[in-house]
């Protein structure tokens, strides 16, 4: 099995440093198999429900940023709401990547209750 996807690791160093280029990395951070595999109910459902959770942490983290950036740090209503709207949008991505792969490494692992 192939490991290319740790790459996306590096893509970290353009995070935290100003070496932006390695922002280009996280594109290995993706994994294309679930695309060519054959979906079975319980993998539709893991994703539904990471969707869901990823969904609803984004949407909190949108309105707690922007409350908190209009209410606390006084920016106008139009920057308080492009800021939460961009925490938002990173929350519900991550949420969302780390509960499929949390999902999905159970089920690979086994430790599902599947009565079949």
């Amino acid at each position: 099995m192939k490991r290319h996807y740790l790459y996306g690791l590096l893509g970290f160093v353009g995070v935290f440093t100003q070496e932006r280029a390695f922002l280009a990395f996280f594109a290995f951070a993706v994994d294309f198999t679930h695309f060519f595999q054959r979906k079975d109910e319980m993998a539709v459902a893991y994703l539904n429900r990471s969707a869901a959770l990823g969904f609803h942490w984004g949407m909190a983290a949108t309105g707690v940023v922007a409350a908190g950036a209009f209410f606390l740090q006084g920016q106008e209503s139009s920057q308080a709401l492009v800021t939460g709207l961009a925490a938002g949008f990173t929350v519900a991505v991550v949420v969302h990547a780390l509960a499929e792969l949390y999902f999905v490494t159970r089920e690979r692992w086994g430790l599902t209750y599947d009565p079949d």
